[in-house]
């Protein structure tokens, strides 16, 4: 299967920017959409951006939207979240997620981390005030 490797995370004031990058192993990235979710103790995971694995689209969480931009880099097997404006309630562990059908659906789909077939270990942002 898919070994994905979440980085780039760390403590820093709101107003802040910060990018994740999540490296993956195996040929097949490229054929992949790609999301990332976030989770803070004690809440459900929480979707964050996807894209397709031809990046014809990106969709968000309307808690991330205009601040947030998900963007991939197929030659490198790398997913990107740069994270701009951060605000304290970003603090969560973030993770990096592979969806292996690749197909085109309702922005609602990726929204579900149940139709994710692979995650990295996650990343830890906090954002203070």
């Amino acid at each position: 299967q898919v070994r994905m490797v979440e980085s780039g995370g760390g403590l820093l004031q709101a107003g802040g920017s910060l990018r994740l990058s999540c490296a993956a192993s195996g040929r097949t990235f490229s054929s992949y959409n790609m999301g990332w979710f976030r989770q803070a103790p004690g809440k459900e995971r929480e979707f964050v951006a996807a894209i397709r694995w031809n990046a014809v689209n990106t969709y968000y969480a309307d808690s991330v939207k205009g601040r947030f931009t998900i963007s991939r880099d197929n030659a490198k097997n790398t997913v990107y979240l740069q994270m701009n404006n951060l605000k304290p309630e970003d603090t969560a562990v973030y993770y990096c997620a592979a969806e292996r059908s690749a197909g085109d659906y309702s922005s609602s789909y990726y929204g579900r981390a149940r139709v994710y077939d692979y995650w990295g270990q996650g990343t830890q942002v906090t954002v203070s005030s």
